[in-house]
């Protein structure tokens, strides 16, 4: 419910504070004093379109902001926005603001963060229905009508059960396109997919490959110039130059020498056993050489086969991967393709026995659906009609409207198969005869005005636990309707306002009798500005209000406005006196 309402500077309000309680709310005062200035706050905090035009002249901005607690009847949904958004922050209140400044700037915020204005209407659209904005009123709009329909019949188990095996329909027709797809396009596939498989095995990778056959072309390519090197090294080392004798041979005369030393001076034999250890290590190393000069392979042929090894790693890798493990990763992939192209047949097969069956089993509960809608709907006519007799529109007919549509993937049903989805086969919509002779028209339809005020009382009444919406506002609703119906209406709003909250703008004082809380509003002149008061009435100060609106206040319309409110609380369903809860 709507618990916190301020405007600053829209048009001749310049600031006001209101706070609501739930039940009926009503709105009493002279026209033009600024009743429905606050209508026209809501409207905007429901994203409806404002410019620098409703501005109070003089200031540089309009601000309107309402604080909501979230009705439990709608907290799933708006929590689901708000989390989506990343806004929720409190799971029991939700603040909606909305200022337009002189320069052209809208600002719309949700929560103090500044959101676009689409995000406003679609909060809003869970939160409040005002009556006479086709754009804000849930029920002329068709789509919720089977919801609504669906909630009066109390379907919701029933529902569920239909729309899991709804899901499970779809989820198994997806699967069935996707292998149709691939049962059309298996031949070409099938053949593209063995020439790559067999390609890729052609070739008997091994992990690794590609480096040792770079190494061995590195050494098979630069054959000569590595035993050019070796030989030298060996030359060298051991074998010696025709003028010059071997690091060998230089290192076995330098350990004789350092032998005689270590003989005469004791102290110096580590230098010979060094010697030795450095010699040692040359003579393997010499070893060595002689073993790499002997394995040196200078073979054209050989390079040719490495680089022609190495081209066809190349290609493979780049037509199925960036390296060796990626290419045989592929060729696992094409193995189980072609493994599950073999079996689609089999399988479109199985799948197509299970459509068939969740097809009987959709069509079994849609029926039931159906069926359970149409005898709640004769239900829901003779009681709309009832309430419109109580409002003096006797002569009006209401009637919910049925439609199929065939469709060759549809559900069997009666022998014909028919359109489905997540609701069953119904297209469901709300139709009215307001007067003799003029037929049955959808509600958009309907003329608008105080008739159509008390229509929407009338659904909105009998479908008041059905209607998720949990605020209501009704503006004109005593257009072309006396005292003894105002009584009616006051009742009846009364009544709606035990399951929701509503907001009424009235000139009837039978129908203001019945406000949980009752607003004055008053245009007053201070120097030669124009402001807009708002108070709320108890006590000796709405019996005055109540004795105004009946006429010239005296003792005879004061002995009235009194009897007006006992007879407004006798007419209060006994076990529903009591001021409904806030939650």
């Amino acid at each position: 419910m709507l618990t916190e309402l301020r405007i600053r500077n829209l048009a001749i309000i310049e600031s006001l504070e209101l706070h609501f309680g739930p039940g009926l709310i009503v709105l009493t005062g002279e026209t033009g004093a600024g009743k429905s200035i606050i209508l026209d706050a809501l409207e905007m905090l429901l994203g409806a379109r404002a410019d620098a035009t409703i501005i109070r002249q003089g200031a540089d901005f309009t601000l309107v902001e309402g604080v909501f607690r979230i009705d439990e009847r709608v907290r799933p949904a708006i929590h689901a926005i708000l989390e989506r958004e990343g806004l929720l922050e409190d799971e029991n209140y939700l603040t909606l603001g909305r200022e337009v400044r002189r320069e052209g700037r809208n600002i719309a915020r949700v929560n103090g963060r500044s959101v676009n204005l689409g995000l406003l209407k679609e909060l809003g659209s869970y939160l409040i229905d005002i009556h006479g904005q086709s754009e804000h009123l849930s029920l002329l709009n068709p789509r919720a009508h089977i919801q609504l329909l669906d909630r009066y019949a109390d379907l919701e188990k029933p529902l569920q059960a239909y729309r899991q095996a709804y899901r499970n329909l779809q989820a198994l027709r997806q699967e069935l396109e996707e292998l149709r797809r691939v049962q059309a396009d298996a031949e070409r596939r099938t053949e593209m997919l063995r020439f790559q498989l067999e390609e890729i095995e052609a070739a008997r990778l091994k992990p690794g490959e590609d480096e040792e056959l770079r190494r061995e072309r590195n050494r098979l390519a630069n054959a000569e110039a590595l035993a050019e090197s070796a030989q030298q090294a060996l030359s060298l080392l051991d074998e010696g130059l025709p003028d010059a004798p071997s690091a060998l041979d230089l290192l076995g005369q330098a350990g004789r020498l350092l032998e005689r030393l270590a003989h005469l001076d004791p102290s110096q034999a580590t230098l010979s056993q060094n010697l030795l250890t450095i010699e040692e290590t040359l003579s393997d190393v010499a070893r060595a050489l002689r073993t790499y000069l002997e394995n040196i392979e200078f073979n054209p042929r050989r390079l040719e086969q490495v680089e022609e090894r190495l081209d066809l790693i190349q290609r493979l890798t780049r037509k199925y991967g960036g390296s060796i493990e990626a290419v045989l990763k592929r060729a696992g992939q094409i193995r189980e393709e072609l493994e599950r192209i073999e079996t689609v047949s089999e399988r479109l097969e199985a799948l197509q026995k299970q459509e068939a069956s969740l097809l009987e089993e959709l069509a079994r509960q849609a029926l039931a659906l159906s069926q359970a809608r149409e005898r709640a709907a004769q239900a829901l006519s003779q009681n709309i009609e009832a309430e419109l007799n109580d409002l003096r529109m006797s002569q009006a007919r209401f009637s919910v409207a049925f439609q199929t549509r065939p469709h060759p993937q549809g559900l069997p049903v009666r022998g014909e198969h028919l359109s489905f989805d997540s609701n069953g086969i119904d297209q469901v919509e709300f139709l009215i005869a307001p007067n003799p002779g003029e037929g049955f028209k959808p509600l958009v339809k309907i003329a608008s005005g105080g008739e159509t005020a008390r229509l929407m009382l009338a659904l909105k009444n009998v479908l008041a636990r059905a209607d998720e919406i949990p605020i209501l506002v009704f503006d004109e609703i005593d257009q072309g309707i006396g005292g003894r119906v105002g009584l009616t209406v006051g009742q009846k709003l009364w009544s709606l306002a035990r399951h929701h909250q509503v907001f009424c703008v009235t000139h009837l004082p039978q129908l203001a009798a019945f406000g949980d809380q009752h607003f004055r509003v008053q245009k007053i002149i201070q120097g030669e500005r124009t402001y807009t008061r708002v108070e709320e009435l108890e006590g000796e100060q709405r019996l005055l209000e109540l004795s105004q609106m009946l006429g010239e206040i005296g003792e005879g319309t004061l002995r009235s406005a009194h009897e007006l409110l006992q007879l407004a609380h006798s007419l209060r369903t006994p076990e529903q006196a009591s001021r409904p809860s806030s939650s």
